[in-house]
């Protein structure tokens, strides 16, 4: 599942002792241990828990609950198509930023990157969308968890779900980033649980398990049919009903840019943050592409429960809770095990909730160190809590209160169009990073066998993942045009218009210019980073290894995989 990491995998171009800002004192914390930052924050997350909070942060609602949507409009033989090509071109990507992000785990992840090798004007504009995407998520997971928590009962105050959430997620990021990454890592294993749970249920069920002893198998991809008519009818109404269904893996399916964003925080990331970025592929086939098949298999696209859900014409009772596997389990009579499923489904939103609250801190704190937000953002706790950026981004939460007037699905319904375009306009910004990368390396001779991790089938990776996403970007707001609708234009195209103002208003403000490759700095925090990986005195320990208690890691050997020890620490401890 998660592999054993290799001992000694990075190679460098130079000689690191003599390399220009070796071990800057900004690199090193109050205690003169180095942390392998040029900024404040500190390296504290481990194998276990950065490999869990990868899972985290790419599994939320969407897998469990918005999915439905997209099975209701286009059937399962469009849902398990448009999750599979979807996943398959953001390997694509995750292929790009991997390569760059292992090589530089920097704080800010790939935002910082767009402005350094790109044009500060881009970065700015990566920053601020990809800020906004993160901040509008939380209050999108807490809605969400509202509405699933309605599955027991209708009389929970609407105010008081977003206010807990609001607490918690408060006190869980403002303690250190290892609060964060334990609480993360229980939190997102009970997400691994759940996904195991539905697809046993899946495979169980279909196969003649459960009260009715019926072996329905693909019975439901017979009739009603593997293909759904949206909007219109016949061979369009099918390929709509597939671009709906594409729409909404495209909206589930993400992954890399947590990876990014959490390599700061990562101890050796060279290694640790590399493993994630590899065992990403299985993930999309595992989790998304496998998810996509269950919720096919298990319930037709016709359900009324289900069509009601996604059209909005049924509330009450839960119903509005139920994910397509809730809903198949009440449909077959089974009790207790809805119950479980939603139990898990609470766990799993609150730590995507969790999650994004965690990224939208550290990428507003990222725009801080460029000055691409006021400088007083750059200020951390002792512990490495960007505070000012935390106390803002608990801002964000409070939308969620439109639920208490609106009620939770039409706010659900709003965030997630105008989220969609900032997720996918995330991924545009990593291809065209990585395109200015590709060159500059090229430009300046650099061997990219000398990286730490090098990307396969590059830079054409990158440009048939760019010319997709844009694709994606352009096209699925399309409804809006026929028939024409002002405001469900804006809803689908906010973020696209606002990306292209931000870049403009920067470009002209700052006067930048683009990066040539020739010039591109790709030294940068490399040394300091070099530094820290080379202060290691134990080889690296697995994710299963780090599992184990450490007294029994002892055990059969003195200091045997003890912990991620340094040399400085060792200097400390003396």
């Amino acid at each position: 599942m998660f592999g054993s990491t290799e001992k000694n995998s990075e190679k460098v171009a130079y000689d690191q002792t003599t390399a220009p800002g070796y071990v800057s004192n900004d690199a090193l914390s109050e205690e003169g241990l180095l942390i392998g930052n040029a900024d404040h924050l500190h390296r504290r997350l481990g194998n276990r828990q950065i490999q869990l909070i990868a899972i985290g942060g790419s599994i939320g609602t969407a897998l469990f609950v918005s999915i439905g949507g997209g099975l209701a409009r286009g059937g399962p033989g469009s849902l398990f198509l448009a999750y599979a090509i979807y996943a398959c071109f953001l390997g694509l990507v995750n292929n790009c930023i991997a390569e760059m992000t292992i090589q530089y785990p920097v704080s800010g992840g790939f935002i910082r990157l767009a402005g350094k090798w790109v044009d500060e004007a881009f970065g700015f504009m990566a920053g601020w969308n990809f800020f906004l995407y993160e901040a509008l998520l939380i209050p999108f997971e807490i809605t969400a968890l509202s509405t699933v928590l309605g599955y027991w009962s209708d009389d929970i105050p609407s105010w008081s779900i977003p206010l807990a959430c609001i607490i918690l997620y408060g006190i869980l990021n403002v303690l250190a980033v290892k609060i964060y990454g334990e609480a993360e890592f229980w939190l997102s294993g009970g997400k691994v649980i759940l996904i195991f749970i539905v697809f046993s249920f899946t495979f169980i069920t279909m196969v003649g398990g459960n009260p009715q002893h019926d072996a329905y198998g693909f019975r439901y991809w017979k009739n009603p049919g593997a293909f759904a008519e949206h909007r219109t009818q016949g061979t369009l109404g099918r390929f709509e009903g597939f671009c709906a269904a594409l729409w909404s893996a495209s909206f589930c399916v993400v992954g890399p840019e947590y990876i990014s964003m959490v390599s700061a925080e990562a101890k050796r990331p060279r290694i640790y943050i590399k493993t994630a970025f590899k065992t990403v592929y299985w993930r999309f086939g595992i989790f998304f592409i496998f998810g996509a098949l269950a919720a096919g298999i298990i319930i037709p696209y016709n359900d009324p429960t289900l069509v009601g859900i996604t059209s909005g014409d049924q509330t009450g009772g839960g119903t509005a809770a139920a994910s397509p596997y809730v809903i198949a389990m009440v449909n077959m009579g089974i009790s207790g095990l809805p119950s479980l499923v939603n139990a898990l489904l609470v766990t799993s939103i609150f730590s995507a909730g969790n999650t994004y609250t965690y990224c939208a801190t550290r990428s507003l704190y990222g725009l801080a160190l460029e000055g691409r937000a006021p400088k007083q953002l750059r200020r951390c706790t002792k512990n490495g809590v960007p505070i000012f950026c935390y106390a803002i981004v608990m801002i964000f939460p409070c939308l969620s209160f439109l639920q208490v007037s609106s009620g939770s699905n039409v706010v659900l319904g709003w965030l997630i169009n105008l989220i969609t375009a900032g997720g996918i306009i995330n991924y545009i910004v990593m291809t065209v990073t990585y395109i200015f990368f590709y060159r500059a390396m090229k430009a300046q001779g650099i061997d990219r066998n000398t990286l730490p991790y090098k990307g396969w089938f590059q830079p054409y990776s990158a440009y048939i993942g760019l010319a997709w996403m844009i694709m994606i970007v352009g096209c699925y707001g399309y409804t809006s045009f026929a028939p024409w609708s002002v405001q469900n234009f804006f809803i689908y195209y906010t973020m696209v218009i606002v990306a292209p103002i931000l870049f403009v208003f920067w470009k002209l403000l700052k006067r930048t210019k683009f990066v040539k490759p020739v010039d591109a700095d790709l030294v940068w925090e490399r040394p300091t980073i070099d530094a820290y990986e080379a202060s290691f005195m134990d080889p690296p320990v697995g994710f299963w290894t780090e599992l184990v208690p450490r007294p029994l890691r002892c055990w059969g050997g003195r200091n045997k995989h003890v912990a991620d020890r340094q040399f400085s620490d060792v200097a400390v401890e003396k």
